[in-house]
């Protein structure tokens, strides 16, 4: 699975969200500019330990991205997708874009991206949930519908 981060602005999210990815065994996508540096001790402390392991690509732009994964299957999320995010069907090379904490998605990408938006439902009267969280319900979901993969472990408690 790919999570992909369109220009975040919130080191401890970026943390959290790597930590979900490693956990998950997800690779995550970063997509500049972003106003904070992966030295950050604010995403490390989130990160914890687990930043060692991620699999992470960084990328100058959204073009930049584009190109360098052709025919990519993108799920856009977003408060404004008609589409809930369980309705979807992902496959384990499906990524899931995010934007920025302020503003979300650019409304021109979600025009042209109309039928992979998907949005997480919550009562009208509130903007957004939290990036992170947003990220970690999507991504369980889209790994529940593929059995979690190889994310089952039968047997003893192991602690990595």
């Amino acid at each position: 699975m790919n999570i992909v981060l369109l220009e975040p602005e919130i080191p401890q999210n970026v943390g959290n969200i790597g930590r979900s990815c490693v956990a998950t065994n997800s690779k995550l996508h970063l997509i500049k500019p972003f106003c904070f540096s992966l030295d950050d001790k604010h995403l490390k402390r989130a990160g914890l330990d687990y930043w060692q392991d991620l699999d992470l690509y960084i990328y100058e732009n959204y073009e930049d991205f584009l190109n360098k994964n052709p025919n990519a299957k993108i799920f856009m999320a977003t408060t404004k997708a008609k589409k809930i995010y369980t309705e979807a069907e992902y496959s384990e090379d499906s990524f899931i874009l995010f934007g920025k904490e302020s503003k979300g998605i650019p409304e021109d990408i979600l025009k042209a991206n109309n039928d992979s938006c998907i949005r997480v439902p919550m009562h009208m009267e509130y903007r957004s949930l939290n990036l992170s969280n947003s990220v970690a319900i999507i991504l369980y979901e889209a790994l529940r519908q593929l059995d979690f993969l190889d994310l089952k472990y039968f047997g003893e408690f192991h602690n990595k």
